[in-house]
């Protein structure tokens, strides 16, 4: 090997090692690092499963929609149903009181009874008829069957009161016709019984299971007091419409009507018309009055009055007494009595109005000194 060889490749590895040594010393760049991108085959795969998971999220919103709308559509036609039953109970139940103002009141003949039956029996027919074209919630369907039969029995009940006023209009035996009337009159006391049993607590138990609130099943009470519709009072309004159809009216005598006792409720303390009462005032005040007929007669629709003495404007109330046989014994309750007069004598007057040919009406006042107290 020459000297220049051997320079040569001395050099050669020289340099090498320098232009390492170089790139060893030489300072590295600081910086912030660039975004790792995925692969390129990855991208539309996370832009597909993004599209996936909002559709989801749309689907689900939608069902969630869809329900809620359902459910509404649901409750709301439990609401339409009750509300569209509660105006036939309403009327139903205005019939019923109608039905009472005939039964008691005076001077009317049998043929015009018998005429007002038969019309307050084509009302119940109509609303029959109205129930029987509801479209009930299924769950509802059996308690709306009830309530058609509720009023099929009042419709029952109408027309064959009506009957027997035109099958007894010759008949002088009140024992018998009153037989007859009471046997149609207990149709409408069952009509009560169907509804309230049938109807009206079996809808309110399926309102709360289907969570239905603020919906609030109706009442309807045909005859608000069962009393009336014994064979003993059909007899007598029988004998009262009868005695009206000669121009006699009853001729049987004394007649007449007494106060027995006064009591305050809710305490039920009976009033002394002699000594000094002191009475609690509570918001639930109220007096009992206990009316006896002394006579020989069925009496009906006697009025009552009560009075608190009270400056500048005395308390007064008026109820009527609807029907009352001779012998019985009836209560009249005043309530709603507002604010009474306080640590102050005053007196609590009760008036039954006399019946006809009454001659002792003694009895049909009463005055009970009374002291208030704060309860």
């Amino acid at each position: 090997m020459s000297e220049r060889d051997s320079d040569i490749e001395f050099d050669f590895f020289d340099e090498g090692e320098t232009r390492e040594a170089n790139q060893a010393e030489r300072p590295r760049r600081r910086g912030p690092r660039p975004p790792v991108r995925p692969p390129a085959g990855l991208t539309p795969l996370l832009r597909l499963i993004g599209l996936i998971s909002f559709a989801i999220l749309v689907v689900v919103l939608l069902v969630f929609w869809v329900n809620s709308c359902r459910e509404d559509r649901r409750k709301e036609a439990y609401r339409d149903y009750v509300d569209k039953v509660t105006t036939l109970a309403n009327d139903s139940e205005a019939l019923g009181r109608n039905l009472n103002g005939v039964l008691t009141s005076s001077g009317q003949k049998p043929a015009e009874i018998e005429q007002k039956l038969e019309g307050l029996a084509q009302q119940q027919e109509q609303q029959a008829d109205q129930a029987r074209d509801l479209d009930p919630p299924g769950p509802l369907r059996t308690q709306n069957r009830h309530a058609i039969e509720a009023f099929g029995f009042r419709l029952s009940g109408l027309r064959g009161m009506a009957q027997a006023f035109r099958q007894t209009a010759s008949s002088r035996n009140a024992n018998q016709a009153g037989a007859l009337l009471a046997e149609q009159a207990k149709r409408l006391v069952a009509s009560d019984v169907v509804w309230d049993d049938l109807f009206k607590d079996p809808a309110a138990g399926e309102l709360d299971r289907q969570d239905i609130s603020g919906v609030e099943v109706p009442d309807s009470n045909f005859i608000p007091n069962a009393d009336i519709a014994t064979r003993r009072s059909m007899a007598g309004i029988w004998q009262r419409i009868r005695g009206a159809a000669t121009g006699g009216g009853s001729s049987c005598s004394p007649r007449g009507t007494g106060i027995e006792s006064v009591t305050a409720l809710p305490v039920r303390q009976q009033l002394s018309p002699s000594d000094l009462n002191t009475v609690e005032s509570t918001k639930d005040l109220a007096f009992s009055v206990e009316i006896k007929n002394s006579g020989c007669a069925q009496e009906s629709r006697i009025p009552v009055r009560l009075t608190i003495q009270k400056n500048p404007t005395s308390i007064q109330k008026r109820q009527v007494l609807d029907l009352i046989n001779p012998g019985e014994t009836k209560t009249v309750v005043f309530s709603d009595i507002g604010t009474v007069p306080f640590a102050e004598r005053t007196s609590v007057v009760i008036e039954v109005e006399p019946v006809p040919t009454e001659s002792t009406t003694k009895n049909n006042t009463a005055e009970y000194p009374v002291i208030f107290s704060l309860g």
